[in-house]
């Protein structure tokens, strides 16, 4: 029997449900025995597997879900992994990303706001909290990161944006359309959300950052910010954040104006 940890959030105990179909689904077919030992701290999702077909239980979910590294020792340099923002640390300059490492201690990995200039605002010199502004940066956002350097005798991560990030951003400021991310939502609560408000009809479609994490594709035109009130209502539990590729651009050639 193996116990792993899984990179999936959950936000509150009723999403374990949720869980156990998706993975009897992910499985299904393999002769394996499944099972959710609990949560972390943090609300990563624990299970534990045994069965003949154990290992390629495993790989499938290392490859499809991802597998938290959990210990610091487990962390390999040039590794690109996907986790979730912690907080942007104004006072140390730096995005903190939670990766899933907790054992014994839990380190986040950070990426200097140095770094986010450089790959996010073409090298222009603006605050750690205008990322929240133009990108949607908020706690619990599911992140893609690429690990630069390991101090493990001082418990320190250190982590930079990979191109497959980069290329998602650069896609999403393209299109031109607005993206209202949700945070904490099942796909079925986001599209029940919607249909109640009658908002189906502003909306493209709804991208997967995650299990319980989506972007809601505005049609050109519908402006993100104003489809919070209108199914908030029905998705009280969920966080929001607004990528608007208008508000980018504008800034972008602001800044190289002035």
């Amino acid at each position: 029997m193996s116990t792993v940890t899984l990179l999936i959030k959950v936000y509150n105990n009723f999403q374990l449900k949720h869980i156990d179909k998706f993975l009897e689904s992910t499985l299904k077919g393999l002769r394996t025995e499944m099972k959710i030992c609990g949560v972390t701290s943090r609300g990563w999702v624990q299970i534990a597997i045994s069965g003949e077909d154990e290992n390629v239980a495993l790989r499938y979910l290392s490859d499809k879900v991802g597998l938290c590294p959990t210990h610091l020792e487990i962390v390999k340099k040039f590794a690109t992994i996907k986790g979730r923002i912690t907080a942007l640390n104004k006072s140390k300059g730096e995005l903190d990303v939670d990766i899933g490492v907790f054992s014994p201690n839990i380190v986040d990995a950070t990426i200097s706001v140095q770094r986010l200039q450089a790959q996010l605002v073409d090298g222009r010199k603006v605050a750690l909290e205008k990322f929240d502004e133009l990108f949607g940066f908020c706690q619990n956002l599911p992140l893609t990161i690429k690990i630069v350097d390991i101090c493990k005798e001082k418990s320190h991560i250190e982590a930079m944006l990979p191109e497959k990030q980069l290329n998602q951003y650069r896609n999403w400021t393209k299109s031109l359309l607005d993206r209202l991310i949700i945070l904490g939502a099942s796909i079925s609560e986001i599209k029940l959300a919607l249909k109640m408000a009658r908002c189906n009809r502003d909306v493209v479609g709804t991208e997967p950052l995650g299990l319980f994490e989506y972007a809601v594709v505005c049609k050109l035109g519908t402006d993100a910010a104003g489809l919070i009130p209108k199914i908030g209502k029905n998705l009280r539990n969920a966080n929001f954040s607004i990528f608007n590729p208008r508000k980018i651009l504008e800034f972008l050639e602001a800044y190289s104006v002035s």
